[in-house]
């Protein structure tokens, strides 16, 4: 018989974090504790190269009432895993959170507080950021874009810990897209938002798993995904070329009447038709980005391949990895979004 229904899922993404996670479960477990309800920590594993594995079953061992653990089969990325998680939780409340400790675990309350209140979706806002300028630099450049050509509205895009509630979850367990923007779309389902304001810390351990170009990836997919104006605008950029083009084209055959046969301007008009061509191939990359993300999508691979769950029963701790129900369960009904094997 399984356990009852936690009011609070905490969904953490884990990969290579041995050097973070016991620092991580000292604070949140208590953290939690402290909140006075039910709760589970809900770890989704990677792919992890490193021992991340080991201690997390170690924790599950110590703490089985209160911890379930999802083994990736490979490395499918942070998006997938906090989708697996948010799959897998079942509280009536998810806060999903970062191993890293750059967002506190004593913060959740001010979540749950906020989902207390009504509000089916608490976005948040790092104060005195602990990032390096560029990254900084670059979050608030891809803000105002994003709030320039798309409907969401969120002051911090890059902030993994928030909170969401059951229905919320819900429509995002349901949605099918294969590259997803979590954040994002729960503010667009949520009818009553909010965000509050969060402390940030230094990484406790480690490297960011988000390179430069990680970063550039998951802004062309925020924008690509939720926004056809990179489109429409390049169309009104064609346009606009095409017209002065024919305009250029008037004016040289004028002069050639006029002044004759001439070499001058040679060099410009080379630069006049690079220009075009990198403007061309500006357009090619961009319409390659959407095509992308339709290739993507209907080649229907599953998100991610789930090698075993780490769950409690009233019965004992039990392994699911060979004979789960759970597992069996969510290969039979959504076979688009995991595989158990």
């Amino acid at each position: 018989m399984p356990l009852p229904v936690p009011k609070l899922s905490v969904v953490i993404p884990v990969y290579n974090e041995e050097q973070v996670l016991p620092s991580l479960f000292a604070r949140l477990y208590p953290a939690l504790d402290a909140l006075g309800i039910s709760y589970e920590c809900v770890f989704v594993n990677d792919g992890s190269k490193d021992r991340s594995v080991a201690l997390l079953r170690q924790q599950f061992q110590r703490r089985p009432r209160h911890t379930r653990v999802v083994l990736f089969h490979a490395n499918f990325g942070q998006h997938s895993a906090v989708m697996a998680g948010l799959s897998y939780s079942r509280g009536d409340y998810v806060v999903t959170l970062d191993a890293d400790l750059q967002n506190p675990p004593e913060e959740i309350g001010k979540l749950v507080s906020m989902l207390d209140q009504g509000y089916d979706y608490v976005g948040t806002i790092r104060q005195q950021r602990q990032d390096y300028w560029w990254r900084r630099f670059l979050s608030r450049g891809m803000n105002r874009l994003r709030e320039r050509i798309t409907p969401v509205r969120i002051t911090d895009q890059g902030c993994m810990m928030r909170g969401y509630s059951r229905s919320v979850v819900t429509a995002l367990n349901q949605t099918r897209e294969i590259n997803t923007f979590i954040p994002a779309l729960a503010s667009l389902y949520a009818m009553n938002p909010i965000e509050v304001p969060i402390t940030h810390e230094e990484r406790y351990a480690g490297q960011s798993k988000y390179s430069l170009y990680s970063l550039i990836r998951l802004n062309f997919d925020l924008i690509t995904g939720f926004s056809v104006v990179p489109l429409q605008l390049f169309s009104m950029i064609g346009m606009a070329v095409s017209t002065l083009s024919a305009l250029l084209v008037v004016y040289l055959f004028v002069r050639r009447i006029v002044m004759g046969p001439e070499a001058e301007g040679v060099f410009t008009l080379f630069g006049v038709v690079f220009f075009f061509i990198g403007l061309a191939l500006f357009g090619i990359g961009l319409l390659g980005e959407y095509v992308g993300r339709i290739y993507a999508q209907v080649r229907e691979r599953p998100r991610y391949i789930v090698e075993a769950v780490l769950e409690a029963h009233d019965d004992g701790a039990l392994e699911a990895g060979d004979a789960s129900p759970l597992l069996a369960a969510a290969a039979i009904t959504d076979p688009g979004q995991a595989i158990a094997r």
